[in-house]
């Protein structure tokens, strides 16, 4: 099976800058969804390319959250997950390598997990740099190219 994107393709999506809108921390604001809180945004990268910003948080569990970067591929209306970075939720296997770890983690697309028919976004790192749901966002912002507009800060209300 080959890729969907190859490594290069990915990290030139990572790469591309994403302006965020002047009001992105009011637009986010997490809505009930099926036992969990839930919200999303569009953005337009600066070379055109399509992304959806996706915030998750579970009801009853803190620690089970997830801040997701996909990029809407083009002409087949599917989301591809580029990142994705999550909270506490259960130990967490990286199958091609056979470790496993309990432990917040970020999630990358690689192209040698597509070729063997998982998930994009199935090999995953654990990290010590965030530990709830914003402070994730904060680093998927520093990660990702994201452009904060001038004088911004996250004061997410994250609750709707």
């Amino acid at each position: 099976m080959s890729a969907v994107l190859d490594d290069v393709q990915i990290q030139r999506l990572i790469e591309e800058p994403k302006p965020l809108p002047m009001d992105y921390e009011r637009r986010i604001v997490l809505k009930s969804k099926r036992g969990h809180m839930e919200a999303e945004l569009a953005i337009t990268g600066q070379a055109g390319s399509e992304f959806k910003l996706i915030l998750r948080q579970s009801s009853h569990n803190p620690f089970d959250f997830s801040v997701i970067l996909a990029h809407r591929l083009p002409n087949v209306n599917t989301l591809f997950r580029l990142r994705r970075y999550n909270g506490k939720h259960g130990p967490h296997t990286n199958r091609l390598e056979r470790e496993t770890f309990y432990d917040y983690h970020i999630h990358e697309a690689t192209e040698r997990y597509q070729e063997q028919g998982l998930d994009e976004d199935w090999f995953a790192t654990p990290t010590e740099r965030f530990s709830d749901l914003r402070s994730a966002l904060r680093c998927m912002i520093d990660d990702c190219a994201f452009v904060e507009p001038c004088g911004t800060q996250i004061e997410l209300p994250l609750e709707g």
